[in-house]
């Protein structure tokens, strides 16, 4: 196949991306970042047991009916409580214990005053003003109920995930193994950022966007640096990884010319899914498999790079590990300065999307320009057959972040 659209691209791409299944087991920490692979459920009410929100003492609001500031209501204190201490006995009518922020309401307390508000005088608590059952009350599973799903399978577990299944006693929390994810640059051209500058080299930009992007999703990937334009060397790399890991990306090496290795490439090592997506930039990207590895060969412009990572592999990569947050939303937004350019193509333009909806496009357009991607949010969906754009024109940005 080849001349996709975008969107019968993707299709084909996530028909040959196929879902994680392996688990395993994880310390509640070694988990951040990964999918669950189970509902985790509140094996118990939390809190476990009634208690104070507040520094005071409780009691039955009971004995401070009628109380004033001219005639508060005189309890005795006959014990105290922290957070982490257990009275435990039922404490009788007319009597108070004083308690921190935390602590567990004993038996035969309803209420909890603030400590502000009341006088003692030696075990005497003056009460000044009514209380009511349930006043400054905290119940047991009021936070979360027994039986709650706190975590659903498939949710990427955050930090705040990480407090909520600690807060049920949770040590360890099943997940699904992690995306593997090889990355490679093609051309000899290219040099790695620190080696000398030389006549006809330019630095390779593509491996340090691309891997940034990958760990900013909170992937792992495995640089494998440069190949040589060489249909045979190359090949015996990419090869290497066949069924080793479930993405294998590579950058440049796409099109029609005399050093456009990865068409031979892909021969070598497995079976194309198609050439060329009616896009741009970016449109003669490659698909493949080598086993159960899905391979994606993007184009080796630094844009062009940029973009189809973003539009082809990020679906696969949200399939393949079940990430629902790499979805990318669409919405309409409205242009705050021209596009000058026709669009005889389907063309995704950078942009700088705002909170009032306004899309800033920078300057340069170029597929072969990357600074300008700084600072820029969204890729514009353009139509074929568009032309010009004046400030104030509506379009649809797929926003990135």
């Amino acid at each position: 196949m080849q001349d996709l659209t975008l969107e019968k691209a993707v299709e084909v791409i996530l028909a040959h991306a196929l879902r994680i299944t392996e688990t395993e087991e994880l310390p509640l920490l070694d988990a951040l970042g990964r999918v669950l692979a189970e509902d985790v459920t509140a094996a118990f009410d939390n809190p476990p047991f009634d208690r104070s929100p507040l520094d005071g003492y409780t009691f039955a609001a009971a004995a401070t009916q009628g109380a004033t500031e001219e005639a508060p209501a005189r309890l005795t204190i006959i014990g105290e409580e922290c957070a982490g201490a257990f009275y435990g006995k039922a404490v009788p009518a007319g009597s108070a214990i004083r308690i921190m922020t935390g602590g567990a309401i004993p038996p035969g307390c309803d209420c909890v005053v603030r400590q502000e508000c009341v006088q003692v005088e030696g075990d005497q608590l003056m009460v000044p003003t009514e209380m009511h059952a349930h006043e400054n009350y905290c119940f047991a599973g009021e936070d979360v109920p027994k039986g709650t799903v706190i975590a659903k399978k498939g949710d990427q577990l955050t930090a705040a995930h990480l407090g909520v299944i600690a807060s049920m006693g949770y040590a360890k929390v099943k997940v699904y193994r992690p995306l593997s994810i090889a990355l490679a640059s093609t051309g000899d051209e290219l040099l790695a950022p620190g080696e000398q500058l030389r006549p006809g080299k330019i630095y390779n930009s593509n491996l340090y966007i691309l891997a940034g992007r990958l760990r900013e999703m909170g992937f792992q990937p495995q640089l494998l640096g440069i190949l040589p334009d060489n249909v045979e060397a190359a090949a015996e790399v990419v090869g290497s990884y066949r069924d080793k890991v479930d993405l294998f990306l590579t950058t440049g090496g796409v099109s029609v010319g005399k050093k456009d290795i990865m068409h031979g490439v892909v021969k070598e090592v497995g079976e194309r899914l198609f050439w060329r997506v009616c896009m741009k930039p970016g449109g003669p990207a490659i698909a493949y498999t080598m086993g159960r590895t899905l391979g994606i060969a993007l184009s080796g412009n630094p844009f062009a790079s940029y973009a189809t990572f973003e539009l082809l592999a990020r679906p696969a990569m949200a399939q393949l590990a079940g990430r629902t947050d790499l979805a990318m939303p669409r919405r309409k937004v409205t242009l705050a300065n021209n596009f000058p350019k026709a669009s005889r193509g389907r063309r995704f333009i950078r942009a700088r999307v705002t909170a009032d909806g306004q899309a800033h496009i920078p300057a340069q357009h170029a597929s072969g320009s990357l600074a300008s991607v700084v600072g820029c949010n969204a890729f514009l969906d353009i139509p074929a057959g568009t032309g010009p754009l004046p400030v104030g024109a509506r379009a649809e940005a797929v926003m990135l972040f």
